[in-house]
């Protein structure tokens, strides 16, 4: 078979049509594409890391007028960070997001409330419990809570300590992620949630006892990390897309704030309680 159109020049002859070779350029197309992309990536992770990669350097070498231990190590590792920061970004963008935002549609076009209300909910608690800052901070918590008295000082009694606390943050943020989804839904400022929430917060560090209050407020933090934040967000502007008369903008966001809020307001009534 020949391509009628394809004739060398000056010679009048035809050139053998072959589809496998028409296709091979939008391969190979496609795939050099995809590798510029992740070399953009890449590079887009190095000059995001350059100013702490600058800062240690300056430390490293101007103040401290020292070389790098084992720099062979430290480079590598540092590809290593650049790489996996690149992936890592890479995953959100073509996993987590649109997985999110897909969910999100799909629960707003049944027009089921109570429906939406357990996935928002689960979505905050699976993804606080497997949260590895979270994990780390709470075993921490257990150790300081067995060296001050407050439980028995053995592994099994910290590992319970530990699991309660985890737990309780991530209902925390279960419901947080719950309140984010109604104040979409019913178009609620922002803003008058999370002042009255730290206000409670000011109100029971108070009373809390002091052990807990620096838990507490780092409970805060660790719960918006890698796994929360992109399916929170995702979350959000995704409900936000989908009802109408809402914006992406001024409405899709503002969850990760109350979920980085109600952890603090949950782990100082733990504290109390305990």
């Amino acid at each position: 078979m020949t391509c009628p159109n394809a004739r060398l020049a000056g010679v009048g002859m035809r050139i053998p049509y072959s589809p496998a070779s028409r296709r091979a350029p939008l391969r190979t197309s496609a795939s050099g594409r995809a590798l510029r992309r992740f070399l953009r990536l890449f590079a887009g992770a190095g000059r995001d890391l350059a100013p702490l990669i600058g800062v240690i350097a300056f430390f490293q070498f101007i103040v401290f007028r020292q070389p790098l231990p084992d720099s062979e190590s430290i480079l590598l590792g540092l590809v290593f960070v650049v790489l996996g920061l690149a992936l890592f970004v890479h995953g959100l963008e073509t996993s987590l997001f649109p997985i999110g935002e897909d969910l999100a549609n799909a629960l707003t076009a049944k027009a089921s409330v109570p429906w939406l209300l357990v996935f928002a909910f689960g979505l905050g608690f699976g993804t606080t419990v497997a949260e590895p800052a979270l994990i780390a901070v709470a075993g921490e918590a257990g150790k300081i809570a067995a060296e001050a008295g407050m439980i028995e000082p053995n592994p099994t009694a910290i590992e319970d300590w530990s699991s309660r606390l985890r737990q309780v943050v991530a209902v925390s943020v279960g419901f947080s992620i719950m309140l984010g989804v109604i104040r979409i839904i019913r178009g609620w400022p922002i803003h008058f949630i999370v002042i009255a929430g730290y206000l409670v917060v000011l109100a029971m560090t108070a009373i809390t006892p002091p052990e807990f209050v620096g838990i507490a407020y780092d409970a805060g933090g660790v719960t918006t990390s890698t796994v929360t934040v992109p399916l929170v967000t995702a979350l959000g502007v995704g409900l936000s897309t989908g009802i109408r008369g809402r914006s992406p903008v001024t409405d899709g966001f503002g969850m990760i704030a109350l979920a980085s809020l109600f952890p603090i307001i949950f782990v100082l009534g733990f504290g109390i309680v305990s």
